[in-house]
């Protein structure tokens, strides 16, 4: 028996996207062409400079018919929470703008209200695809049959191409658009299809998030255009913007959920409606501990990529000029407590160092630029050893397990029930997931009972390989094997590892005997 065990109700799962996972039949019948990320991953463009690995999302795992499988193959692993995501582009593929709605504004000029009423859910019901609806519907229903937890993500990084059109905002250096989230219009339509997500599958959901990962949709596609991300521009101004209206659309998406979603599926749910958002947390250390730049670029990093979006949803404090300094205008009330639990996504650490910027100072206020230091966190060679000796993913993504505990004390300080929602390695000859998951899931017993921090479960990234963005096919992430030809779900070993795991609820020294042997194998 593990003396660190994890509490009898610890939730155990996985995670899952949309736009990552659907696609995939040869008859294309679950083709989604209608979002920013299809058209920015087939821009002939991107391709040819290597932004975007080439391989095409059609060609995925298959999930929107095949959900059926990878439920059980969920179930057979004794896992009972599974995460989805919903493609706003599926259920709108054309303008809501129609529908108009009611906007009130704070004396600072920013969206505080949208008032929506079942009248206008009824006009955009007139509107919506139908058959998505219905379709989600049934996923959901399948793992309610399963006994499943079911989380819905309302938004995964895509949006619809009515909203942002990824290639006149990059060839207009973002002139032209639609615009995406530079444009404050998009929190009020973002708004509509949240409440209408809200009204149609409330029966079925108690759990929902708002967003995965936002910071990173705006640091990827703002400040670090060789990441592949759209649109790709390197624009500072930008990501203030973005990064303001993804708050904002958060307090007003949690607003519209809460007031349309009434009803427990389960009566042990916390509310009809618990609300949270999936954050990207990632501990940051300076590369040379007695450089003042390095040591400020840490406090930049960790404040606007950890901080900013938790401090405004949680506390109300909206730091509009990114300087993390409370200023008396920046105390946001009708951003306050839009929040029921974080969701903390962990994968590696971040070793920075600082770069002065004229640019940045000018525009952002910013003294240095914290830019990632080679051979460290997420800047490795693959499938190598990174400059402190740890293995390295086939991603380049440096092996540090101790940082999740870093990542869980950085959530816990906003007082929130906390999942951990993302964590997991591309390894595709499964030579490291074992391992993995055995260390992570121990500095998970260790945040959960030597730390006490409130962490009430552990969803691992991904059940399945799937289509990791502008990587592509490339990065398998999956504790099942996926044949794209076939789709046949091979398990990989680190299944097997997941499956003891959850049946004795934490880590035990048996099973770490079990896996030193199979790595030595």
């Amino acid at each position: 028996m593990n003396e660190l065990s994890l509490p009898e109700n610890f939730k155990w799962g996985v995670s899952a996207s949309g736009f990552q996972f659907e696609m995939g039949d040869v008859e294309e019948k679950s083709l989604d062409p209608n979002t920013d990320w299809f058209k920015w991953v087939h821009d002939l463009n991107n391709i040819a400079e290597g932004l975007v690995s080439g391989d095409l999302p059609e060609h995925g795992v298959n999930y929107w018919f095949l959900y059926g499988i990878d439920h059980s193959l969920a179930k057979g692993l004794g896992l009972t929470v599974y995460r989805i995501g919903i493609e706003w582009s599926r259920i709108f593929p054309n303008s809501t703008s129609e529908v108009e709605v009611g906007v009130e504004r704070a004396p600072d000029g920013k969206i505080s209200k949208i008032d929506i009423d079942e009248k206008d859910l009824e006009k955009l019901d007139n509107i919506a695809n139908i058959d998505a609806v219905e379709h989600y519907r049934a996923i959901i229903r399948d793992l309610l049959e399963k006994e499943f937890e079911v989380i819905v993500c309302l938004n995964h990084f895509t949006l619809p191409l009515w909203i942002h059109d990824p290639i006149t905002a990059r060839n207009t250096k973002l002139r032209k658009g639609p615009l995406g989230w530079l444009d404050e219009k998009t929190i009020i339509e973002f708004t509509k299809y949240c409440a209408y997500i809200a009204w149609k599958l409330g029966d079925l959901v108690d759990w929902w998030a708002i967003f995965n990962e936002p910071i990173v949709v705006t640091e990827a596609g703002y400040t670090s255009p060789k990441q592949g991300f759209p649109p790709g521009v390197l624009d500072y101004k930008a990501f203030k913007t973005a990064s303001i209206n993804m708050v904002i659309a958060h307090a007003r998406a949690y607003d519209v959920v809460k007031k349309f979603d009434t009803i427990k599926q389960n009566e042990k749910a916390p509310s009809p409606a618990y609300v949270g958002l999936i954050h990207s947390v990632t501990p940051v250390f300076p590369l040379t501990e007695e450089k003042r730049d390095d040591k400020e670029a840490v406090k930049i990093l960790n404040h606007i990529h950890n901080r900013f979006f938790l401090e405004a949803v949680v506390n109300g404090w909206l730091d509009e000029n990114l300087n993390a300094v409370k200023e008396r205008d920046e105390n946001k009330s009708y951003l306050r407590n839009r929040v029921d639990w974080i969701g903390v996504n962990y994968y590696t650490r971040a070793v920075v160092r600082g770069i002065k910027s004229l640019i940045a100072k000018i525009v952002v206020g910013l003294p240095v630029i914290p830019v990632m230091a080679e051979n460290y966190g997420f800047s490795c060679k693959p499938n190598s050893t990174s400059e402190d000796g740890r293995p390295t993913s086939d991603f380049g993504w440096e092996i540090f397990p101790e940082g999740l505990l870093y990542a869980l004390k950085i959530a816990s300080e906003y007082g929130k029930p906390i999942l951990v929602t993302e964590n997991g390695i591309a390894d595709s000859k499964d030579r490291l997931r074992p391992k993995f998951l055995i260390e992570h899931i121990k500095v998970l017993e260790r945040a959960v009972n030597e730390e006490k921090i409130n962490v009430i479960g552990y969803l691992h990234w991904a059940l399945t390989d799937n289509y990791e963005w502008a990587q592509g096919f490339r990065m398998k992430f999956g504790l099942y094997f996926v044949n794209l030809l076939s789709k046949e779900r091979l398990p990989r070993p680190s299944a097997e590892v997941y499956k003891k795991i959850v049946e004795e609820n934490g880590v035990t020294p048996g099973l770490e005997v079990y896996v030193e042997h199979f790595i030595k194998r």
